[in-house]
C-alpha cells in the first residue's frame, strides 16, 4: 500500500482537534471515519469574509457580518435557564454585544479581557444595540496566518455536533489542520485527454480550492471539476455494466419476422403507427436479432401506445418460438392487458390466459400446465407470474409495465423463468426527466415514444377552488346529459386512511344529493372493496350502465374507458405532478373533447399553487416531469431517498444536467476507445471504477 493510501484510510481521530470523542461523534453524525472521508466533505455554501465592517458602521438589518475589535468586558446575566454570557466587543467606533446561552465556560479562559479577535455571525438589533448570539471567534494572527479571509466555507452539520461544540468554525480547523499536517497531493483520477478536452483544473487544484477559495473564480472552476468527476464516473459505472451485460450475457436470437407479426400489422392493426412507435419497434427488433439480452426500457406518456409495441415485441418472440409474458402491478391493469391482448391475440390463434392473485386452484393447474407444454404462448398477471411453481416451456420475452411498482428483487425472478435470462422489456407511463434518466437507467437502453397517435386531443384543464365546486358538478351534467361519463377522484394518504374514508364517503353522499333529480347512476370504488366488487363496478362504469365514478386513486392506472370526458380531482393539492398528470390520462381516450378540474383549497403552498399552474398549462408529461424533479428533488421523484443512489456529495442533478451530459459523453467516448481501461493513460480511472463496482449494494439500485 503506497504512503498515499495509507493517508487516505488513517483514522480521523489522529488529524489535530479530532481525537477519540469527536471521531465517533464525526462518524455518528456525517460518516467520517478516515482522512479520506474529511477531504470529501464538500462545503455547502460558502460566506464572505473579506469585509471587516466597523461597529459603528454595521447594517441596520439582520445580517450575517464580521467585525474585528478588543474585548472590554464579561458579565453574566439572568438566572436558570435564560443564564447567559455577554461580552462587550470594543472597536473604537461603537460597542457590540456577544452573546452565549450554553457551554461558554471556555469563552473566558479562551479569550481573556483585553483579547483582540475577528467575530463573525448573525447581526441583530436591540433598539440601538447590536448583538451577535455565539459568534464564531479567532485572533486576528490566527485569520492571517492560516489565509482564512475572503470565501469561507459552511460544512454540512446537525444539531448534535452544534450541542458539542463541533461547530462549522471547528470543522474549518479541523480540515484546515488535515491539510497542513498530512500534506498530500491529490493524483489525477481522469485522463489527461478527458482533462484537457473539458478545460479542466487539476483533481489536486480542485480539492484545495473547494475548502480555501481565494476567490470566486477559483471556487467556480473546483465546483466545476469535481461535478464533472463525480458524474463522470457515476456514468462510466452505468455504462460499463451495460458493455459487460451484453458481452457476458448471452439472449435468444429471433432471427424472424413471421406470420404472427407479418398478420397483426396487416389485417388486425386497428390504427396506423405513428413514427416514435415505428422507431421503437426497430430498436426492439435490432436488440432481439443481436445475440445479447435486451434490457430495454420503454418511456412513453399516457396514451402514447406502448402496449401496442409491447404486443408486437411478443409476437416477435413467438414467430421464433419462444413464450411471453407481460406483468402488470394490479389485477386491474392485468385483466385490462389481458382483454386487449386477447382481442388482437385471438383472430391469430395464439393462446393466451391471465394469472393473478385471486385466480381460482382449477385455472392455476390448467395455466401451469399449458405453459410447461409450450401450448400458452402468451402469460399475463400480477407478482403471481414470480411464484416458484410458474415455470415456462420457453419463455423468450418478459414485459413489465409501470416498472417502478416492482422491486428488483422482483424483477431479476423474471431470469429465472428461463434456461438463459429472456429479453426484458420494462415500460413506464411516467415520464422521466432526461436527467434522471440518464442517472437511474444510465445501464438500460431506453426508447422514448414522445408522439401521440393522429386525433388525441390534449385534455383541457382548469384550476377551481372548492366554492366553486358546484359549477363543476353543473359541467358533468351537461356532459352526462350529452352521452358521456364523468370520474370524480378524491385522495388517499396511507397515515389518514380513515379521515380520506370519510370524506370518500361525505362526498359520495354529496354528489349523489346533487344529481338526484337528474337520474345519473353514480358507483363508488376504494381500495377497501374487496376485488369482486371494485371489477362489478369498474365493469359497469366501462359498459355505461354507470355514469358518474367516485373513486379513490385505484383508478390512476390501467382503466380505459373511451367514453369518460371529465375528470374532477378533489383536494388536488394533496397529489403529486406526477399523480395528477396519471389521473388526467384516464380521460381524452376517445373522439370527444375531454376535461380536467382540479379542486383545491383556498389556502394553497407556493409548491402547490404551482403544480396547478403547471398542469394547466400544459399535458407534455416531459415537461410536467421536470417541474416535478425541480418541486420535489430526485430523490423522492423516484422514490430512492433511502437507497444511496443519489447521494451525491457535491453534483445536483437537477441543477447540473448539463455538467452530467457532458460527463455521460466524455465517458462512453473513453470506453469506445479503451473499453477495458486498459491503456496507461487510463490505468488509474479503470483502477477507481473496479473499486466502485466492487462496493457493495452499488447495482442493487439499478435497472
Amino acid at each position: 500500500m503506497d504512503e498515499a493510501h495509507q493517508i487516505w484510510l488513517k483514522p480521523v481521530k489522529y488529524v489535530k482537534g479530532v481525537g477519540p470523542a469527536r471521531a465517533a461523534l464525526l462518524e455518528k453524525e456525517l460518516g467520517i471515519r478516515t482522512v479520506g472521508d474529511l477531504f470529501y466533505l464538500f462545503p455547502n455554501r460558502y460566506v464572505d469574509r473579506s469585509k471587516v465592517y466597523r461597529i459603528g458602521e454595521l447594517p441596520g438589518v439582520s445580517a450575517d457580518v464580521q467585525v474585528k475589535g478588543t474585548i472590554t468586558d464579561y458579565r453574566e446575566e439572568g438566572v436558570g435557564r435564560k443564564k447567559r454570557l455577554v461580552a462587550t466587543l470594543d472597536d473604537g467606533t461603537g460597542e457590540l454585544e456577544m452573546v452565549w446561552f450554553r457551554h461558554y465556560n471556555w469563552v473566558k479562559t479562551t479569550w481573556p479581557i483585553g483579547s483582540q479577535v475577528v467575530a463573525y455571525g448573525r447581526l441583530n438589533w436591540f433598539g440601538r444595540t447590536p448583538n451577535m448570539p455565539h459568534p464564531e471567534l479567532d485572533s486576528v494572527e490566527n485569520i492571517l496566518q492560516k489565509g482564512l479571509t475572503g470565501l469561507m466555507p459552511v460544512y454540512p452539520s446537525t444539531e448534535k455536533l452544534v450541542k458539542n461544540n463541533v461547530t462549522n468554525r471547528v470543522m474549518q480547523k479541523i480540515i484546515y489542520e488535515a491539510f497542513r499536517t498530512e500534506n498530500l497531493r491529490f493524483a489525477e483520477t481522469l485522463p489527461s485527454s478527458i482533462v484537457r478536452e473539458h478545460q479542466l483544473v487539476s483533481k489536486d487544484e480542485a480539492m484545495r480550492a473547494i475548502h480555501f477559495p481565494k476567490n470566486l473564480t477559483e471556487l467556480s472552476r473546483a465546483q466545476f471539476r469535481l461535478k464533472f468527476e463525480e458524474l463522470f464516473f457515476l456514468q462510466l459505472q452505468l455504462l460499463y455494466k451495460n458493455r459487460l451485460r451484453k458481452k457476458k450475457i448471452k439472449g435468444y436470437v429471433f432471427e424472424k419476422i413471421g406470420d404472427y407479426f407479418n398478420r397483426f400489422y396487416r389485417e388486425i392493426l386497428p390504427f396506423d403507427l405513428t413514427e416514435a412507435q415505428k422507431r421503437v419497434v426497430r430498436e426492439i427488433r435490432a436488440d432481439l436479432k443481436s445475440g445479447t439480452q435486451m434490457n430495454r426500457l420503454l418511456q412513453g406518456d399516457v396514451g402514447s401506445g406502448k402496449t401496442v409495441v409491447a404486443m408486437m415485441s411478443m409476437l416477435m418472440a413467438l414467430d421464433n418460438g419462444y413464450q411471453a409474458a407481460l406483468m402488470a402491478p394490479t389485477e386491474i391493469l392485468a385483466k385490462q392487458h389481458f382483454q386487449t391482448i386477447r382481442r388482437w391475440s385471438e383472430p391469430l390463434g395464439i393462446r393466451t390466459d391471465i394469472l393473478t392473485g385471486s385466480s381460482k386452484t382449477a385455472d392455476r393447474r390448467r395455466i401451469h400446465e399449458a405453459l410447461l407444454s409450450g401450448e400458452l404462448q402468451i402469460l399475463v398477471g400480477t407478482h403471481a407470474l414470480l411464484e416458484d411453481k410458474v415455470q415456462f416451456r420457453r419463455l423468450g420475452l418478459a414485459v413489465i409495465d409501470e416498472q417502478h411498482r416492482f422491486g428488483v428483487a422482483q424483477r431479476a425472478r423474471m431470469w429465472k423463468k428461463s434456461d438463459i435470462p429472456p429479453h426484458m422489456l420494462i415500460m413506464t407511463a411516467t415520464p422521466i426527466p432526461r436527467t434522471l434518466a440518464m442517472t437511474h437507467y444510465g445501464d438500460l437502453d431506453v426508447s422514448v415514444i414522445d408522439e401521440l397517435p393522429p386525433g388525441r386531443k390534449p385534455v383541457k384543464t382548469y384550476h377551481l377552488y372548492a366554492r366553486d365546486r358546484y359549477k363543476a358538478y353543473h359541467f358533468i351534467r351537461k356532459e352526462v346529459q350529452a352521452g358521456r361519463q364523468a370520474y370524480i377522484v378524491f385522495p388517499l394518504i396511507e397515515e389518514s386512511k380513515v379521515l380520506d374514508y370519510e370524506s370518500l364517503m361525505e362526498g359520495y353522499e354529496r354528489i349523489q344529493e346533487y344529481f338526484r333529480s337528474d337520474g345519473f347512476r353514480i358507483g363508488m370504488v376504494h381500495g377497501a372493496m374487496k376485488p369482486a366488487e371494485k371489477d362489478s363496478v369498474m365493469k359497469d362504469f366501462k359498459e355505461g350502465r354507470i355514469h358518474i365514478l367516485v373513486s379513490t386513486t385505484v383508478i390512476e392506472v390501467g382503466v380505459d374507458v373511451p367514453n369518460a370526458s371529465i375528470m374532477v380531482i378533489e383536494s388536488a393539492e394533496r397529489f403529486g405532478l406526477s399523480q395528477l398528470h396519471q389521473l388526467r390520462g384516464r380521460v381524452g381516450r376517445g373522439a370527444d373533447e375531454a376535461y380536467c378540474l382540479l379542486i383545491t383549497d383556498g389556502k394553497l403552498s407556493e409548491d402547490a399553487r404551482t403544480r396547478m399552474r403547471t398542469m394547466v398549462e400544459t399535458t407534455d408529461g416531459f415537461r410536467i416531469a421536470e417541474a416535478d424533479l425541480k418541486l420535489r428533488g430526485p430523490g423522492n421523484v423516484m422514490g430512492t431517498q433511502q437507497s444511496g443512489l443519489l447521494r451525491l456529495k457535491i453534483a445536483d442533478i437537477v441543477k447540473d444536467g448539463f455538467v452530467l451530459q457532458r460527463a455521460r459523453m466524455a465517458a462512453a467516448r473513453l470506453l469506445e476507445e479503451d473499453p477495458g481501461l486498459q491503456k496507461p493513460e487510463n490505468a488509474l480511472t479503470g483502477q477507481i471504477l473496479r473499486e466502485n463496482i466492487r462496493k457493495i449494494g452499488f447495482w442493487n439500485y439499478i435497472g
